[in-house]
């Protein structure tokens, strides 16, 4: 496995690639990885040759976000990406992507608006500007993405339709600890007695799971019973529950096949998010 820091040095690895006629799989992540990313990378070895990308990117993080706390560990992150078949991690640091004279964004109405988008504003923005960067960059047939984040899954495919980007977006499930805890770099922050709060998202969305299977389609009556079963538990504080179309992220009064039922809960001072699509 090979690192980079520059655009240049990974430019000139991936035209011989492409030359010698090999398919690029791409995970962008912003490293501290785990099973979830795991499984991203071990997707992704259905092509030729897999790039991971670890950058904690600034421009997606706001004025009072855990940037400068956010949990990095470059060497264990290696060693996982060596481990499930990496050909090679893209590292780059913050000004090799953002230069003093950076200018240009990438905005998107509609889609970012709700859930996420309206509790941490400027961060799809930064989102959608990384990612569009990177894509220009690795130059990926494929690119996979966790279900946990199902806004930035939704953000990510439309961006790639209506800028005519050639990339395949790929989702993959979301990964859970044996407790049901969705993976999340995050976690780390969690202490033990915040950690066992914790379990009030998927206990929540296990709950409306099988309300929906049992036949109930009112999206009010599901998102309130959620909301009493999260405030049930004294150290979470709720963001947002909400059911929502996973194609416009728009809101929902009946429940549907592709509807988002997406929560986003602080336990603590740790902002953790969980979901369930209908099928």
């Amino acid at each position: 496995m090979k690192t980079v820091t520059t655009i240049t040095e990974f430019r000139n690895i991936a035209a011989q690639w492409k030359k010698d006629g090999n398919s690029i799989g791409f995970v962008p992540t912003m490293g501290y990885l785990h099973e979830g990313h795991g499984s991203l990378i071990s997707r992704a070895s259905e092509n030729d040759k897999v790039v991971v990308s670890i950058f904690v990117n600034p421009m997606q993080f706001g004025k009072n976000e855990d940037l400068g706390s956010y949990p990095r560990d470059f060497e264990k992150d290696c060693e996982l990406c060596e481990s499930l078949g990496t050909d090679l991690v893209f590292h780059p640091e913050p000004s090799e992507l953002y230069t003093p004279e950076f200018h240009s964004f990438v905005d998107m109405s509609m889609l970012t608006e709700n859930l996420c988008g309206a509790s941490r504003p400027g961060h799809f923005r930064g989102v959608c500007t990384v990612v569009n960067k990177l894509f220009n960059i690795v130059k990926p047939d494929r690119a996979y993405f966790g279900e946990k984040d199902a806004q930035q899954l939704a953000v990510i495919k439309r961006m790639v339709q209506d800028l005519n980007i050639d990339v395949e977006i790929i989702g993959c499930p979301i990964v859970r600890d044996p407790d049901g805890l969705a993976k999340s770099s995050r976690n780390t922050y969690l202490s033990h007695d915040e950690r066992k709060a914790a379990l009030i998202l998927s206990k929540a969305v296990n709950y409306a799971e099988t309300m929906v299977a049992h036949g109930e389609t009112d999206s009010k009556t599901v998102t309130s019973t959620m909301t009493e079963i999260i405030l049930g538990e004294p150290l979470a504080r709720i963001d947002y529950v909400k059911a929502v179309s996973s194609l416009t992220m728009e809101d929902t009064d009946i429940i549907a096949p592709q509807t988002l039922i997406a929560i986003a809960v602080f336990i603590g001072k740790t902002r953790l998010i969980d979901n369930l699509i209908v099928k």
